[in-house]
């Protein structure tokens, strides 16, 4: 990844509660995809789509700025892990079949990694970016709870680099020969535990226990915990993706 790092940090958390995504998005991929030889999953975080992309790919490269969050990363056959930035990851040159970047595009340079991504794609080779916005939760009292969190508050304390993920990349320049692919979802059974991990994981969490000297999460635990009683909730995330050949 670039210079910025929320999240070395929280890393154990992250590999812990960080939701995976659809086998319909993996599938996909595949079906556009010339070439199933290798695939370059940057800015992977602790592997939350490179062990997805493993599964298809003969080898798959994983990426990340943070050391700590490579630490956290299973050892998997087909898979390489490496500590890199995004615009300089030493790649060879029309090496890689396929490029992901999950939820991560928003921190890079991006002028230079274009450059970067034209320079390891084969010709022919695809380039996926995606994000996942905020989440929704089949119970409304809950939802409710957690939007004040959000929004009100460890609001102040998110990156400006957010507002691109709430946007959904749209307004991000993507100079490249783009595909449609069709609506596509995480979702996910949570128990209350789970969400508070994931809350756990929010770099605006991180900033907000840093500056005040205490994390939040305790009084939403307790706030969450009289609206919850018990059993998991179904949570959902869209996901945001484009999708380009050099």
């Amino acid at each position: 990844m670039s210079s910025h790092d929320h999240f070395s940090l929280q890393a154990t958390e992250y590999a812990r509660f960080r939701p995976t995504y659809p086998t319909l998005l993996y599938e996909w991929l595949c079906d556009q995809s010339a070439q199933r030889g290798v695939a370059w999953d940057c800015g992977c975080g602790s592997g939350q789509a490179t062990v997805g992309l493993a599964e298809w790919f003969a080898e798959v490269i994983g990426t990340d700025l943070s050391a700590s969050q490579i630490a956290q990363a299973p050892v998997i056959p087909n898979v390489r892990w490496k500590v890199c930035r995004a615009e300089e990851s030493g790649l060879a040159s029309q090496s890689v079949d396929l490029i992901t970047v999950a939820q991560a595009l928003h921190w890079f340079d991006l002028t230079v990694f274009w450059q970067e991504v034209r320079r390891i794609l084969k010709p022919g080779g695809l380039v996926a970016v995606w994000s996942y916005g905020r989440f929704q939760i089949a119970d409304r009292e809950v939802q409710s709870i957690c939007d004040h969190f959000y929004d009100e508050v460890v609001g102040e304390f998110w990156p400006k680099e957010r507002k691109i993920v709430e946007a959904g990349y749209d307004a991000l320049t993507f100079p490249f020969d783009e595909l449609s692919p069709h609506p596509m979802e995480i979702v996910a059974a949570w128990s209350l535990g789970e969400l508070l991990g994931y809350f756990s994981t929010w770099s605006a969490t991180v900033c907000c226990a840093q500056t005040k000297g205490s994390s939040p999460i305790p009084d939403l635990a307790e706030k969450l915990r009289q609206s919850w009683r018990e059993g998991e909730r179904r949570v959902r995330w869209p996901i945001s993706i484009r999708v380009g050949r050099v």
